[in-house]
């Protein structure tokens, strides 16, 4: 098989090459991708050698890989949050593996479907769940105190006018569709055509964010992969966004070694842990030739890193979404 996706795939793997090149993936390695979604790093995986165990928590994704499983005798689907690739490899008696790839947030599939209630840009049910199960978007929205959505607006979406527009959303309940949240959140920040941002864009990032955890899925799918990589293993996880990208690269920093000393004030605390990542790579960013081909390419960071044969630290609890509170001037 092609180590390239199918030409008429549905959407395009965002920094492919990147990916690649940090996995260099080997004939007969066993690597996992995280976030199966079209398929497209699983794909050029298997097109490599490599066996993949491939998770999503959509239902709809998996019903849709079935076939390439089914052609695939390299590839199993694991219909789970890859926040539990770890339970669900041991499960399969798949431990360790040589490569872990993430590709974080929502995909293009989302956005593309306007009945899973995800994207502003077409009307659909104010839904946003990826896994089709509890709470969606309108039962937050329609039942949440004004200053709960303040505080996720503020602390996933970085709107500086977070309680202006949560009082909106609560003077406007209850909110059926996305065309309702879109319209509600620009009348209350202000929307000139001209305008290069659609003022929606972050309250829709922020309540997606919430409603689907995924700072959380984050932080423990970083743990799940240290748990799960051999010595040698290769980690390489894509972003689109500031607060994604910002735990990542804390994550690697601390799980390397390379966390700053601190405050010139105080003395550097050494922690008493081997290094469980090592060769951490720099930033990587689509190049304008990808960012021409695939624009959802243009906000999308990629972090690589080795695991080391240090024991896993645990957890550690990085509080993605403990602490939330609200800092604005109106």
């Amino acid at each position: 098989m092609s180590s390239r996706p199918d030409a008429d795939a549905p959407h395009i793997p965002v920094l492919l090459d990147e990916v690649l090149a940090a996995l260099a993936p080997e004939r007969g390695e066993t690597m996992v991708d995280a976030t199966f979604g079209a398929g497209g790093y699983t794909r050029a995986l298997l097109g490599a050698g490599v066996k993949v165990y491939a998770f999503d928590r959509d239902p709809d994704a998996i019903t849709a890989g079935r076939a390439l499983e089914a052609a695939e005798p390299g590839l199993t689907l694991v219909p789970a949050e890859f926040s539990r690739l770890d339970r669900e490899l041991a499960a399969l008696g798949a431990v360790p593996v040589d490569g872990v790839t993430m590709d974080i947030g929502v995909s293009s599939m989302h956005l593309d479907q306007a009945e899973r209630g995800f994207s502003f840009q077409q009307d659909g049910p104010l839904d946003m769940r990826m896994s089709q199960e509890g709470e969606s978007a309108a039962d937050f929205l329609n039942t949440a105190d004004e200053e709960d959505i303040a505080n996720v607006l503020w602390r996933y979406g970085e709107e500086p006018k977070s309680r202006r527009v949560a009082r909106a959303i609560v003077a406007a309940r209850p909110l059926a569709t996305t065309g309702d949240l879109a319209r509600v959140v620009r009348k209350a920040l202000g929307h000139r055509p001209h305008d290069k941002k659609d003022p929606a864009t972050r309250a829709f990032q922020a309540v997606r964010i919430h409603i689907n955890r995924e700072l959380d899925e984050l932080a423990a799918g970083l743990e799940a992969a240290e748990r799960v990589l051999a010595p040698g293993g290769r980690l390489a996880v894509v972003s689109f966004h500031s607060l994604e990208d910002r735990m990542i690269k804390r994550f690697l920093r601390e799980r390397s070694g390379a966390t700053p000393a601190g405050s010139r004030h105080r003395p550097a605390v050494a922690d008493a842990r081997a290094p469980t990542f090592e060769i951490v790579g720099r930033a990587v960013r689509a190049s304008a030739a990808e960012v021409a081909r695939n624009p959802r390419a243009r906000s999308a960071t990629l972090r690589t890193a080795r695991r080391t044969a240090a024991p896993v630290w645990g957890d550690q609890g990085q509080n993605a979404a403990g602490g939330l509170r609200v800092e604005e001037s109106e």
